[in-house]
């Protein structure tokens, strides 16, 4: 096995940044928080996340936060936990959570936890573990854990076990890889 070719790693993350009118990034411009969250983590495990202009980036997230405290995947999309949660992962990577107002995201959170403990991904109502992941990690990360009803959510995410050892999206659903 050779050596990993960091360098070459980092010019391809860098590059995509570049090429937001392809076609690959205009399709997937839904993805871009999610997206952002995953190349900067790959840069700062490389040593590299200084490449990049934290200010700028911060500023484009915080375009993405809707008015009720969720972010979209981009600037004028619809917020969503899996968005939330990965633009609260990047503010803390930068150490910037200071510029979030926690308790507007901690609300927006709140408000997606059903009455069995599960969380809502979005205003549309769709439950998944997943979603119930997003909302106890950004709530951890955020310090804020004790703004929901964390027995409850254990409890749903308990009754998502299958047979086979594994969780499923929801009770009784079959086992899932994304889930465990």
């Amino acid at each position: 096995m050779g050596e990993l070719a960091g360098d070459k790693h980092v010019k391809y993350i860098l590059s995509v940044e570049k090429k937001k009118d392809s076609f690959e990034s205009v399709v997937m411009e839904h993805l871009r928080l999610n997206g952002a969250y995953w190349g900067l983590t790959t840069l700062d495990l490389l040593g590299k996340l200084d490449t990049v202009d934290s200010d700028e980036v911060v500023s484009w997230i915080l375009q993405c936060q809707h008015e009720s405290g969720g972010f979209g995947g981009n600037i004028g999309h619809d917020p969503h936990l899996l968005y939330t949660l990965s633009a609260v992962q990047v503010l803390a990577l930068f150490d910037k959570l200071d510029v979030l107002d926690i308790n507007k995201v901690t609300d927006y959170i709140r408000a997606l936890q059903n009455e069995d403990g599960s969380f809502s991904g979005d205003i549309w109502g769709e439950v998944d573990t997943r979603f119930s992941y997003c909302a106890i990690c950004c709530l951890a990360i955020l310090k804020r854990l004790d703004s929901i009803n964390v027995e409850k959510a254990v409890r749903y995410i308990v009754s998502c076990k299958t047979l086979d050892g594994g969780f499923g999206c929801t009770p009784g659903a079959e086992s899932h890889a994304g889930q465990k």
